[in-house]
């Protein structure tokens, strides 16, 4: 018995020997993962930390999804390359380093407020954006009652910076916009029937819609003006409607999303009236739809390329170096005006916090009326509004051979 005891006793012992083994190793192994991790935690901590100079963060308002997604990307790439071209400003004396805080409004009037808060909440000194005149206007308040300035990209409707102090721009505005187009399609194109289209309640689609109309009425033309609702897809019976009305050009000032599929179906339905629309439409997605078609494209848009080779090359390098940055611009290097007014816009914010002397949002506002910059798309300053004294637009069709733009002409009101 006392053999038996001894052997089960001993045989015990081996099995808590190999528990504990087991034990000690598994302890082991998450020891050496929560090393690892805190080595990794340590060296990304040290790698944000290279700088000792304090940080100014600029906020970015823009729609990086939703029927914007693809233009507002394309915004916040002009700003991203100025930060990595330029990722300090000296303000006071001091050196600091410049950090975007990006939120996406998803092109959303009711997400607009939500993603204003939160840049709101990072602290931002100053914001830029948005692209999408919407968007702009629904978050608006959120940034007025917070006491900070914003300085809207490509946002052209009067709205967004009528009644406040603390919305400014640099780029035109759709009543000079939608007249620019009018003179276009009647002076160059011939036109003296024209069909307007755009989203049910979206405030740049019917804003430059009203404009184009009250300037080409002024000139003689007839305007035939329809309205799509949201998320519409089938653009069938309105493209009929303009054939039948006896369009000769069709203004259609909308999303690149819907832009796309009016694009396509137009070409599948044979109708090849010139089709005409504002800055939304300058991007390299309206290129790829009408890529292989016999229609005619034109747009206005903020800058040319061919504007500015310095620059130019300097992006393009910038974009293909990255995967991200080349998907985010449509999947090449065509250059759009936005990205080119998006870099403008972030210098201009630099120049906004030098002149201020200060990071404080209330500085940086007093100091913006009287801020002046010349970008890349040209001298900027801005009138008593907070809009940018702006007085040319550049027309560019599409080549649908080589999925490019080609300029045609500067246009003015005059």
């Amino acid at each position: 018995m006392k053999k038996f005891l001894a052997l089960l006793l001993a045989l015990v012992m081996v099995f808590s020997l190999a528990a504990c083994s087991s034990s000690s190793s598994s302890s082991t192994d998450d020891a050496d993962e929560t090393e690892e991790t805190a080595a990794e935690t340590e060296e990304t901590a040290e790698e944000t930390s290279d700088s000792d100079n304090p940080t100014v963060t600029i906020g970015v308002f823009e729609p990086l999804s939703g029927d914007n997604g693809a233009g507002g990307k394309q915004e916040v790439l002009g700003m991203q390359y100025a930060n990595y071209e330029t990722p300090t400003v000296e303000i006071d004396g001091v050196t600091y380093d410049v950090e975007l805080v990006i939120v996406d409004n998803e092109s959303s009037t009711d997400k607009a407020v939500s993603a204003a808060s939160q840049i709101v909440a990072a602290g931002a000194s100053v914001v830029l954006g948005s692209y999408g005149s919407s968007v702009s206007i629904a978050g608006s308040d959120t940034f007025g009652d917070a006491g900070i300035p914003v300085i809207g990209v490509t946002c052209t409707n009067p709205q967004v910076t009528e009644g406040n102090d603390h919305y400014f721009r640099i780029c035109f505005l759709d009543p000079f916009q939608g007249t620019v187009l009018a003179n276009f399609a009647n002076e160059e194109l011939g036109a003296t029937v024209a069909y307007c289209l755009g989203q049910l309640g979206n405030d740049y689609d019917q804003g430059l819609i009203n404009y184009f109309t009250e300037a080409a009425e002024a000139l003689g033309m007839t305007v035939i003006t329809e309205s799509f609702p949201e998320g519409n897809s089938d653009f069938t019976s309105y493209l009929t409607n303009a054939k039948n009305a006896g369009a000769e050009v069709i203004f259609a000032p909308c999303s690149t999303s819907y832009a796309q599929l009016i694009i396509e179906q137009a070409s599948s339905q044979g109708v090849e009236i010139p089709l005409l629309a504002g800055d939304t439409w300058d991007s390299n997605v309206i290129l790829a739809a009408a890529a292989g078609t016999t229609q005619s494209i034109y747009v206005s848009t903020f800058y040319a390329e061919g504007g500015d080779e310095a620059f130019e090359e300097g992006f393009k390098a910038w974009i293909n170096a990255d995967s991200t940055n080349l998907t985010n611009n449509g999947g090449n290097d065509t250059i759009a005006a936005v990205s080119v007014m998006g870099y403008d816009a972030y210098y201009v914010a630099l120049e906004a916090l030098k002149n201020a002397g200060s990071t404080d949002p209330a500085d940086v506002m007093a100091a913006l009326p009287t801020t002046t910059y010349t970008g890349v798309s040209g001298a900027i300053a801005f009138d008593e509004i907070g809009d940018a004294e702006r007085d040319a637009a550049y027309i560019k069709v599409a080549n649908t051979e080589t999925e490019a733009w080609d300029f045609v002409a500067v246009q003015t009101v005059g």
